[in-house]
């Protein structure tokens, strides 16, 4: 059972999220908050959450800065900015300060249930227009990081494996099925993995699995 955070301060889409989700996701538990100190208060005090969708223009989020705060305090929480907000350049800067993908508020419905169940496989989310752009003109949000032999080297056996199942887009519920243990210890994993490869977010992460998929599972 997924357990999904909306942060919008809008009430209509807010509510209008809660029952697409609740629908789709049948039996997911919804939470909502309004604010930044409301989900930073909530996350605090349960950390078992699955995807936080942050609305980009709540009441004291300082712009990004609420990005930084949150995904500082909880770097294993996925979370993906969702906004009426379409700049290129914003949302790439939220990809690089620790969103794993940008949800644009004036998709259609089908296109937003897409993106979250693809971010709920542990992969990232990027809008169409932007994905085009990034074929031609390269990145810092779509630059690898790059690795040496000692950085892999240090990454335990029980790391490497957990490292081959993100390479296959699971996500940390179905590695801890895999791998039988608890989820709270999947996220400790992936956080050392982020540590050790010198990641500072999920997205470079991703694309880290995607060079290494040939570790063994």
């Amino acid at each position: 059972m997924y357990q999904l955070l909306i942060a919008d301060d809008h009430p209509l889409f807010r509510e209008a999220m809660i029952q697409v989700m609740e629908a789709h996701f049948v039996g997911a538990r919804v939470q909502a908050t309004v604010d930044l100190h409301s989900t930073l208060h909530l996350l605090a005090e349960e950390a078992e959450w699955d995807l936080l969708l942050l609305d980009l223009n709540m009441p004291d989020m300082g712009g990004l800065d609420g990005l930084v705060q949150l995904h500082q305090a909880h770097p294993t929480l996925p979370i993906v900015m969702i906004s009426a907000e379409e700049n290129r350049e914003v949302i790439l800067q939220s990809l690089a300060k620790g969103a794993v993908g940008y949800i644009a508020k004036t998709s259609p419905r089908e296109q937003i249930l897409q993106a979250l169940e693809q971010l709920l496989q542990g992969q990232i989310y990027l809008p169409a227009h932007l994905m085009r752009a990034q074929e031609s003109e390269p990145t810092p949000a779509a630059t690898s990081p790059s690795f040496s032999a000692a950085a892999l080297a240090s990454l335990t056996p029980r790391q490497q494996r957990v490292l081959a199942r993100l390479a296959l887009g699971e996500s940390n519920k179905q590695i801890a099925w895999h791998l039988n243990v608890a989820e709270t210890t999947i996220k400790g994993h992936v956080s050392a993995i982020m540590s050790k490869l010198g990641c500072s977010n999920r997205v470079q992460l991703a694309l880290a699995m995607q060079q290494h998929h040939e570790l063994d599972s």
